[in-house]
């Protein structure tokens, strides 16, 4: 199972320097020999919801493969030190889900309608695989107009999340956040393409674009199929 999931040698890396903070984020293309397979496994997986009342992830996830996980992780760290100025660095803990968006707009908690983070350790990423394409949307980077705050660090953290507590009197509109709302600007976009990787730091505020929410489904060889791994690394 392990060839099925190599990584192409060839793969494609574009660098894009992002916002007013000037932060990285990578896209690389043609990752894996086979993408084909990780959908075939993603196929036969068994997925389970990923939220609840206070939301939470926006559909269903399963486990991935830990040697897809282990090959993209190791392959991968030096280039990321590199991107990212991290200097010597080694991963020491890595998880991974694969993930199907799944809940239709009128659905939403109000918090999955907004930008998140997911930590704010400057030394955790995000790994985030396309297995569907252009017409399931992409992954777009915002700016907190109140704050200005683009990535939330542990010394941000409180102020910013005493401005949401103030702004949340006004729910956010129904429905994906495409482009600006809610007192979001967004900073940059990485269209979906299948087999495309993006790469940017959990701090990071982001959102996924659901530009078709119409093409959803649980299907993972027709719906918005990605796999998410998330590596938090230590310098060496």
């Amino acid at each position: 199972m392990t060839a099925g999931f190599a990584l192409n040698p060839e793969i494609a890396v574009r660098r894009e320097i992002i916002g007013n903070e000037r932060e990285p984020v990578l896209a690389i293309d043609g990752l894996l020999r086979d993408p084909a397979a990780l959908v075939e496994f993603a196929d036969a997986a068994d997925f389970a919801p990923a939220h609840g009342p206070a939301g939470g992830y926006p559909g269903l996830r399963a486990p991935a493969p830990l040697d897809y996980v282990g090959n993209v992780v190791r392959s991968l760290t030096p280039l990321i030190a590199r991107a990212f100025g991290l200097g010597p660095v080694e991963p020491t803990r890595a998880e991974c889900f694969l993930s199907l968006v799944t809940l239709p707009p009128g659905d939403l908690h109000p918090t999955q309608r907004l930008p998140h983070i997911d930590t704010v350790d400057p030394l955790q990423f995000a790994l985030l695989h396309y297995l569907c394409g252009p017409p399931h949307g992409g992954t777009a980077f915002y700016r907190h107009e109140a704050t200005g705050f683009e990535r939330i660090t542990a010394d941000r953290r409180a102020a910013f999340e005493a401005a949401v507590a103030r702004e949340a009197a006004e729910s956010p509109a129904a429905g994906y956040l495409t482009g600006n709302r809610d007192g979001y600007v967004q900073t940059g976009r990485i269209d979906a393409a299948f087999d495309r990787l993006v790469i940017y730091r959990s701090q990071l505020l982001h959102s996924g674009q659901i530009t078709a929410p119409e093409a959803l489904s649980a299907d993972p060889r027709r719906g918005r199929l990605t796999a998410n791994i998330f590596v938090a690394f230590r310098r060496g």
